[in-house]
């Protein structure tokens, strides 16, 4: 999103001028400053990339241990493996509004950690259950450990970058999600040579492995995680200035307070809960993907085996695409056309593994879906945050935005049901139906973004409509948040 300059007249059209060539003066030009950005890149993406990669390998490596029988091992009947699958979400979806709010009171580095350790005891935990009840009883910890960190890091990036920068940088992290189901099917692979070993299957090491994985990455997370620019330590003291400058010129006069009126206006925006419909609609398909995909390559005829190693190119087809997509997107400052173009892959995708009975059809068909669906999420993060005004408002609407679609997670643990294989035609067409959704709602809301700029820009262009802010205007104005003026909306 863009922000008209609130300075019209030629008095503070200088005031602009004096904050640039201030800039300058303090050696801060184009090239500089993208030496900068690659420091804050280097030392904040790949870990927060890591640990959601192992977040969401946690989350769905159920679906590669349902291939070496945990549900015989466990003696699971009916619907009991779906509901194990569903109750994550609830107890996911509750913690995220809190979290962020955690974020914004306690600082990264600490909660950050906190959580990262909690889920991985439980990921271990889930490895020695019994049963049914065990193993509802550690998916119900997963969610409420793991809730807090996708919502969490998506908040983390603003605090650090401008608008148009957050995109890509979400990309960068959410395509993790991408590689963590490539790594979940070679290691898924590797891990079912180890059947028996210790008198434990192999579904029980693939959790028990990866839970040991993330808990050993959490003991560094608080060394590794920075918490906020003015006390990173890895930047000098101008780099830490020219960071906070770049913040204060992006988000204007808007609050940056922790006040509980800003989550009161995050809840009565109606905008926000549009996005949660988009996102719950790509979030559907992914977690449909990511906890069946093996079964369904499975029921093409090939191997367990097999089937777990031909999981693994549609998501890295994915995880580029979904870079891509973001990149492009920043540039341009565009996100609702390459959503929509996106949308019509996905549905492409599943409509050739609804209608085809080939196995290399229906594979390709996975192919395409994967790339249609994956570059969904940062390309709609990106839009709706970019799209609200002030620190905590934007927390909150971050958080609500993944709520909304991780109610798309429950729905996920029934789109695919056993009596509907081998083909699952009626899961497909669910699938289509969702994406179909996000498809209109992205054009309602493209089309509402820009008439709302240009009615903005008519108010502006009305006699009196430019003048220069008293202080008193402006701390009124930041009780407005994206409602000012001189808002404007990414389209």
């Amino acid at each position: 999103m863009e922000k008209k300059a609130n300075l019209p007249t030629e008095e503070t059209s200088a005031a602009a001028s004096i904050v640039v060539v201030d800039a300058e003066i303090q050696g801060w030009d184009e090239k500089t400053t993208k030496r900068l950005l690659w420091r804050l890149d280097w030392h904040i993406i790949p870990f927060m990339s890591l640990i959601y990669l192992l977040c969401f390998l946690d989350r769905t490596n159920i679906g590669n241990a349902r291939l070496d029988n945990l549900e015989q091992d466990l003696h699971l009947q009916g619907l009991q493996y779906n509901d194990c699958l569903a109750v994550l979400f609830p107890f996911y979806i509750a913690a995220e509004i809190p979290s962020n709010m955690m974020m914004k009171r306690v600082r990264p580095s600490v909660w950050l950690t906190f959580i990262m350790v909690c889920w991985s005891a439980a990921m271990i935990g889930q490895g020695f259950v019994r049963g049914y009840q065990g193993l509802m009883a550690t998916r119900v910890l997963l969610g409420v450990f793991e809730g807090g960190l996708f919502p969490g890091v998506n908040y983390y990036i603003t605090q650090w970058y401008c608008r148009h920068e957050c995109g890509f940088r979400m990309a960068l992290f959410f395509s993790a999600a991408t590689l963590a189901g490539a790594f979940g099917g070679i290691l898924a692979r590797g891990i079912a040579e180890m059947s028996g070993v210790g008198g434990m299957s192999a579904w029980q090491w693939i959790f028990v492995l990866e839970g040991l994985l993330s808990i050993l990455v959490s003991f560094s997370a608080y060394w590794a995680i920075y918490d906020y620019p003015a006390t990173a330590q890895f930047l000098t003291g101008d780099e830490r200035a020219e960071v906070e400058r770049r913040l204060k010129e992006d988000h204007g006069h808007l609050s940056n307070e922790f006040d509980i009126k800003y989550v009161f206006q995050a809840l009565k925006d109606w905008k926000i809960y549009i996005h949660m419909l988009i996102c719950m609609a790509g979030f559907c398909p992914i977690y449909s993907f990511s906890l069946f995909l093996p079964t369904i390559i499975k029921n093409m005829g090939y191997t367990a085996n097999n089937a777990q190693l031909m999981s693994v190119p549609p998501y890295v087809c994915a995880c580029f695409f979904t870079i891509a997509a973001s990149w492009l997107a920043d540039r341009y400052r565009q996100r609702g056309v390459f959503l929509l173009g996106f949308q019509l892959v996905a549905i492409a995708g599943f409509s050739m593994l609804a209608a085809a009975g080939n196995a290399s059809i229906q594979y390709a068909g996975t192919v395409l879906a994967a790339i249609g669906i994956y570059p969904q999420i940062p390309l709609g993060l990106a839009w709706n945050s970019g799209n609200i005004g002030g620190s905590l408002k934007r927390g909150t609407g971050i958080a609500m935005q993944v709520m909304g679609g991780n109610c798309g997670g429950i729905i996920a643990s029934y789109v695919y049901l056993t009596r509907d294989g081998p083909r699952y035609v009626t899961g497909h067409s669910i699938l289509i139906g969702f994406v179909g959704m996000a498809f209109f709602l992205t054009s309602f809301m493209s089309m509402w973004c820009r008439r709302e700029n240009a009615r903005r820009e008519a108010l502006l262009a009305a006699p009196g409509g430019r003048h220069e802010l008293t202080e008193e205007q402006k701390a009124l104005e930041a009780e407005l948040a994206d409602d000012v003026p001189w808002f404007r909306f990414t389209v």
